[in-house]
């Protein structure tokens, strides 16, 4: 599981901040700065040098893979570090059955490791009021509203989740998510009783992918809906409400982005992360550049760049890699688009007159189509080295199938999640389980994105399930104790690509991912090279709404 490796990293860092705190504690005093020696003041000034460098640099890399972590990663130099506990039992995930024993098996882990930590006064809520649990985890529950409950939401028969999405508009197709993640807890509610005799219910407001609207659903679902834990879809959405959700003490789980700034325990404890961040995806694309043109070094990268937070968030990301590695990125130019644009003619004859080495699509929802039909018709991609879409963009039904050959050749980081429609997965135990619940319910299974309901939906379920299992019954506090602790085999996810978090130590779910090419041919794709795993190696991110960083 390499807890242990967690922790041994963990009390690393806080022994460093620990001497940064010492080296700076010593200037505090007047007295002792006056009888110190010159000497000994030069070395003060050069260590507070150094450590003001170490921590700009670890703020810099915060939200991400640092590109050290990631060469590690690619190159298998830190494998060694990984520990195996050889007398956990095996399960046979090629089997249903083995997959159900697999997941009853790791929650009775989380079950008692937070139980343990629960009946020892180390977790769970103190007599201060504050939640504590792994890894330096806290929530003041002092904080909280007035008439804040443990319990809302919570009824004798029902266990309600509200969620903000887009069900209309450029993005409409990722509306498919909720209707697949219904689908899988009707299927839990129907075989299983739901979780605790209580039924799984969500309420689903379509914000179009408006912030201004998502402020609105979320005002009303926690002042009106009586829902118990939200979840949401859209950077630019989450950005906007996820200050007041923290301040309402609602858990707000595994969300549907991966914007860096949802890995922030300490300022934003109720938030749990879900993707790969988009920063680590940055530093992958220029990391694949780097290994796989050597000949062509230094390279024109070309960006097309959804004009919000979510773009945004990947513009910065390749801009730190290529301002960090003029080597590899000899120019950046990045082209942003009006998300709800219904052409990128314009844009990608801007960048086809740049004429980059490589083009990037940072953008998503039914514009990664126009980017891929766009770079083929303009002619630009019978002159490039390489195209990327975004792993937002990876459903093949969606994205890729429709603009036929012109899709041929595209790779993408795809964040190790599989596809339900890809011949190589769809005969997989899992993939063809959901398939079949999606049908039986009158649900085209063709549409990968509906089984991109079920990879949200499993994080959910098993947080939920362990959480009814631990003293004191269902709650939030419980929840938030499961979620932040959460270690999960994830039968949509890559083998090689841990799903796990550890308290405030490591707050990024998913920290790796496949270097995958289209053939469009085949409407699959193709793994090249080893998956990429960076599990517990990225700095958490206090999202500056400002400045666009960490």
């Amino acid at each position: 599981m390499g807890f242990r490796r967690k922790i041994l990293r963990l009390l690393a860092v806080l022994f460093a901040l620990a001497m940064v705190a010492a080296a700076c504690g010593g200037s505090d005093s007047d007295d002792d700065s006056s009888s110190s020696s010159g000497s000994d003041t030069a070395a003060a000034s050069s260590s507070d040098s150094s450590d003001s460098d170490d921590a700009e640099e670890e703020e810099e890399d915060a939200g991400m893979l640092s590109q050290e972590e990631v060469e590690k990663a690619v190159s298998g130099d830190d494998a060694a570090e990984e520990e195996v506990d050889e007398d956990a039992p095996t399960f046979d995930r090629s089997t249903l059955d083995g997959i159900w024993e697999e997941a009853a098996y790791r929650r009775q882990l989380m079950i008692d490791e937070i139980t343990e930590n629960m009946e020892s006064g180390d977790w769970g809520v103190g007599d201060d009021n504050i939640l504590r649990g792994p890894a330096g985890y806290e929530a003041d529950l002092n904080d909280c509203p007035g008439d804040w409950s443990n319990t809302n939401g919570l009824l004798s028969d029902e266990i309600r989740v509200g969620q903000t999405t887009v069900m209309s508009g450029n993005l409409a197709a990722y509306g498919n998510i909720s209707h697949g993640w219904e689908n899988y807890w009707n299927w839990i509610n129907d075989e299983l009783g739901g979780i605790g005799g209580r039924k799984l219910k969500m309420i689903i407001k379509d914000d179009g992918y408006v912030a201004a609207q998502t402020i609105e659903f979320v005002d009303e679902l926690i002042e009106s809906a009586n829902i118990f834990a939200l979840h949401g879809l859209g950077s630019p959405n989450g950005l906007a409400v996820y200050d007041k959700i923290n301040e309402e003490c609602v858990p707000h789980l595994f969300y549907a982005s991966g914007h860096p700034a949802w890995g922030d325990p300490v300022n934003h404890p109720w938030t749990t992360s879900n993707q790969l961040s988009y920063l680590t995806e940055a530093v992958l694309w220029g990391t694949w550049i780097k290994t796989n043109l050597p000949d062509e070094l230094p390279v024109k990268v070309a960006g097309l760049v959804m004009d919000n937070d979510f773009g945004l968030a990947y513009e910065k990301g390749f801009e730190f890699y290529a301002e960090h590695n003029p080597d590899v990125v000899s120019e950046y130019l990045p082209v942003r688009h009006d998300p709800a644009a219904p052409t990128l003619t314009n844009e990608v004859t801007t960048i086809a007159a740049f004429d980059p080495d490589v083009f990037i699509s940072m953008t998503a929802g039914n514009p990664c189509l126009l980017a891929v039909q766009e770079v083929e018709a303009s002619g630009l991609l019978e002159r490039l080295s390489a195209a990327f879409t975004p792993s937002v963009c990876k459903a093949i039904a969606a994205y890729m199938a429709p603009a036929g050959m012109a899709a041929d050749g595209w790779w993408v980081v795809g964040g190790g999640v599989k596809d339900s429609t890809d011949p190589k997965y769809i005969e997989e135990p899992f993939i063809a389980f959901l398939n079949a619940n999606l049908e039986a319910a009158g649900l085209d299974p063709s549409i990968s994105l509906l089984a991109t309901g079920y990879f949200f939906a499993v994080p959910w379920t098993e947080s939920l399930r362990v959480a009814d299992a631990l003293p004191g019954g269902m709650s939030r506090t419980n929840l938030m104790l499961a979620a932040r602790s959460i270690d999960i085999y994830h039968p949509l996810m890559m083998d090689g690509v841990a799903y796990e978090l550890n308290g405030a130590a490591d707050a990024f779910a998913i920290e790796g991912s496949d270097f995958s090419q289209f053939d469009a041919t085949a409407q699959t794709w193709n793994q090249v090279g080893d998956i990429v795993d960076g599990n517990g190696n990225s700095p958490n991110c206090a999202w500056d709404k400002e400045n666009g960083g960490c």
